[in-house]
This record gives C-alpha cells, sequence and structure tokens, in this order.
C-alpha cells in the first residue's frame, strides 16, 4: 500500500548550521516519521521510503542512504529502500526580479550578476511517501 506524505525539515539559512546537520539525525528523524505514519494507517512492514533533498541542504546522499540502512534496523523499517530525489536550487533575485537555478548560498544572479538572492528551493528535505504492508 503506498501512502503520500508531505513532511518538511526547512533546513536554516546559515550555511555553518547545515554544514553541522549530521545524515544519522536526519535518516533517524525519517524512520520515525515514516513509522509513525505507517502505524497510524495500520501499517505492520514498510519496503521503501521516497525523500525529496535540496542541494544546497547539505546532506550527503551516500551518507544519509547508509545512515538510513542503520538507523531502521530493528524497526518497522528494517530492510526498506530509500530513494532519494535531489531538488535543484533556485533563487529569485532582488534586483530584476528573475528566478534563476543556483550552485551555491553564494551565487551571484546569472542574469544581472546581482548579490541579493533570495533561495526559494533547495534547502529541504521532504519525506514525500512510503511504501509499506499491512
Amino acid at each position: 500500500m503506498l501512502y503520500r506524505l508531505r513532511k518538511d525539515f526547512l533546513l536554516p539559512n546559515k550555511s555553518a548550521i547545515v554544514k553541522s546537520m549530521h545524515e544519522m539525525s536526519l535518516a533517524m528523524s525519517i524512520v520515525e516519521i515514516a513509522s509513525n505514519a505507517a502505524r497510524s494507517q495500520g501499517g505492520k512492514i514498510i519496503n521503501h521510503v521516497e525523500v525529496e533533498v535540496g542541494s544546497l541542504a547539505g546532506v550527503m546522499e551516500e551518507a544519509l542512504s547508509f545512515c538510513f540502512a542503520a538507523a531502521a534496523q530493528d524497526s518497522i523499517a528494517a530492510g526498506a529502500t530509500l530513494k532519494i530525489i535531489p531538488v535543484a536550487a533556485k533563487a529569485r533575485c532582488a534586483d530584476c526580479g528573475e528566478i534563476q537555478p543556483i550552485d551555491s548560498f553564494f551565487d551571484n544572479c546569472p542574469r544581472c550578476q546581482g548579490h541579493q538572492l533570495e533561495i526559494i528551493q533547495g534547502r529541504e528535505l521532504h519525506v514525500l511517501s512510503i511504501i509499506v504492508d499491512e
């Protein structure tokens, strides 16, 4: 059975804080969210978890996958697969108003070279869905 979720982790703007985020704590939170959602719907075993991870979230995908497997042990998510969907970062320029893709927190606007960018996508971590057996 497939359950669609939308649990958001909005990560802070400050890159120093983002760098201190640890993939194991994120993986433990993902397992907890998925387990609670599965149990609330009568699920017994989680087979698959799908998450979106922003390119500016400071999360190493390989480390998150490894940590997820470890965090899921001895839970109803043991053996579940984790699908990570990368989300490209985008920002709105305060000078020209354009929304452009960016690669880092320190990019200039690709159109006008402005320095005041509001990041509108790319810092998030969303638990999108789980597949469970009842």
